[in-house]
């Protein structure tokens, strides 16, 4: 005998299936915000009708693709994170996200959070996930001997440094960032070294 599934769950496997769809088509890039909600699905070969269903607006599009990537990219510097240091951490957040490859998205990703500052209840699935490298940037401050609290605050503003210098990027392009790791890491150097706390 077949399983029944509720409508619910009907509606969140297409959803699903969608959003794979999305992925697939535009690899590491977002559609750009110009692109309408009929030519990205006639882009993934389905209805504007289904599109609008699911995710109601472009925008909503953009939100979605943009919480799975960055999930996805999260998964790979989890990795980096266990091997590594909170200073391996963040640099390996810069590469990242200044490969040229992911200008679309960290553009999609300032267009987005521009929007949800807004209407956050409209985003909120994309704004619960806004927080998810500063929770792990912080547990590497904690493995490396700060308080709970202290590492919390560390990783917020060293998040922030992140993706203000990646808005700068975005805004002007010619701006010279090789440094900007170095900076970053400088704003937090009253962190202890890894494993020892050093005297005061």
């Amino acid at each position: 005998m077949g399983v029944i599934l509720s409508t619910s769950q009907r509606s969140v496997s297409a959803r699903e299936r969608l959003l794979a769809r999305l992925l697939d088509a535009f690899g590491e890039a977002l559609p750009p915000p110009a692109m309408s909600l009929r030519e990205i699905a006639a882009r993934i070969e389905t209805s504007h009708a289904l599109l609008r269903y699911h995710f109601r607006s472009l925008p909503g599009v953009l939100a979605a693709m943009l919480t799975a990537q960055r999930s996805r990219d999260n998964e790979a510097l989890l990795e980096a994170a266990q091997q590594g240091t909170f200073d391996d951490f963040v640099a390996a957040i810069w590469r990242t996200y200044t490969r040229p490859e992911q200008l679309s998205r960290v553009r999609g990703f300032f267009h987005v959070v521009g929007l949800a500052a807004y209407a956050p209840e409209d985003f909120r699935e994309f704004v619960e996930s806004i927080d998810d490298l500063t929770v792990m940037l912080s547990s590497l401050a904690e493995r490396e001997g700060l308080e709970a609290k202290e590492a919390r605050e560390v990783a917020t503003v060293t998040i922030a440094a992140i993706r203000g210098l990646l808005l700068q990027k975005v805004l002007t392009p010619g701006t010279r960032s090789q440094d900007a790791v170095t900076l970053i890491l400088r704003m937090s150097d009253g962190r202890p070294a890894p494993r020892s706390r050093p005297e005061r």
